[in-house]
């Protein structure tokens, strides 16, 4: 196989375990009062804003889910800069969170879909992520 078809291949793969996340876990975070679009969401609440953010390995097949908190003013960063409450996302937050569901082992925080073959494997992984979610938010 050719590296442009191992591309080709890895970005459909993605871009159905998006599609997957989008119609299982997205819909949930909108429930649950979540704002944003895809991969990026908050959550304003009285005290503090929830973030989520989903990030893809770059060569394919696995993503974690970050989650971190701020005040619900934003933040300003070490250099200065003010990020609003409507811009700020968990990849602006020095201390986050990766979701998973043994906190002792870091080989969990990635969610793999390298070997999903059709619609209902990709949906099989977005459904762990929901619910491992909805022990975080609730």
């Amino acid at each position: 196989m050719k590296n442009w078809e191992v591309f080709i291949i890895s970005t459909n793969n993605r871009l159905a375990m998006i599609k997957a996340l989008k119609i299982t876990v997205v819909s949930y975070l909108r429930e649950h009062g979540f704002k944003g679009t895809f991969p990026h969401f908050r959550r304003q609440k009285e005290n503090h804003i929830d973030l989520i953010t989903f990030q893809f390995n770059r060569y394919g097949g696995s993503f974690v889910v970050e989650l971190a908190f701020c005040p619900a003013e934003g933040i300003t960063t070490s250099w200065g800069e003010h990020i609003s409450p409507k811009k700020v996302t968990a990849h602006d937050v020095n201390e986050r969170y990766r979701l998973n569901e043994d906190l002792n082992d870091a080989s969990k925080q990635w969610f793999h879909f390298e070997n999903a073959i059709d619609e209902k494997d990709y949906e099989q992984v977005a459904s762990e992520v929901k619910q491992l979610l909805h022990r975080k938010i609730e």
